[in-house]
């Protein structure tokens, strides 16, 4: 009995080792072959990768503001993760360009934007009151006669744009006194 013991744990021994081995032979070959599938841009730095990366808002009223951000990177995926809210529209050498369509308006707007019309009747955006002021956006041609001269006397003077609600209220506002073109 203790012949068989001694076998059946002999046999049971060499069977183990012959799997460690097989195990232990084919383990390179699954890290070689797991580091080359991986992308460069994946693998773990030894030196940190210095980048640009421009960001890019798009706001409602069509202003694109951009922030220029340098960033110290040692792991890519970080990076990736750092941005995935954000649209990548360029990359060039260690230059990368992400995009963002904001749902609001721009602080341009908010901070000196006025709703006026031209001398032609056209609703615009002016950056400060209309007049001298740069045009930031047209819209519609105005039938300025049919307005209230409450309302023409607003258009004339400029109407601040202080929040998204109020821009999206006075194109409303306006909307009805356009002129069909045909």
């Amino acid at each position: 009995m203790r012949v068989v013991g001694i076998a059946r744990y002999r046999y049971t021994l060499a069977v183990f080792a012959v799997i460690l081995f097989m195990f232990i032979g084919s383990v390179p070959g699954m890290i070689t072959k797991s580091l080359a599938a991986q992308p460069e841009d994946q693998t773990i730095n030894t030196k940190p990768q210095n980048l640009t990366v421009i960001l890019e808002r798009v706001y409602l009223d069509g202003e694109v503001s951009q922030e220029v951000v340098h960033e110290t990177c040692w792991k890519m995926e970080n990076f990736w993760a750092k941005y995935d809210q954000w649209q990548l529209t360029n990359i060039n050498q260690s230059t990368y360009v992400f995009r963002k369509q904001v749902d609001d308006i721009s602080p341009l707007l908010k901070a000196n934007g006025f709703f006026g019309v031209t001398e032609d009747g056209v609703l615009t955006i002016f950056n400060g009151r209309p007049g001298q002021s740069r045009i930031i956006q047209s819209f519609f041609q105005i039938d300025i006669k049919k307005l209230e001269s409450k309302k023409q006397e607003e258009l004339i003077q400029g109407i601040p744009i202080k929040s998204k609600d109020h821009y999206v209220k006075v194109l409303e506002t306006f909307k009805p006194y356009s002129v069909k073109i045909e």
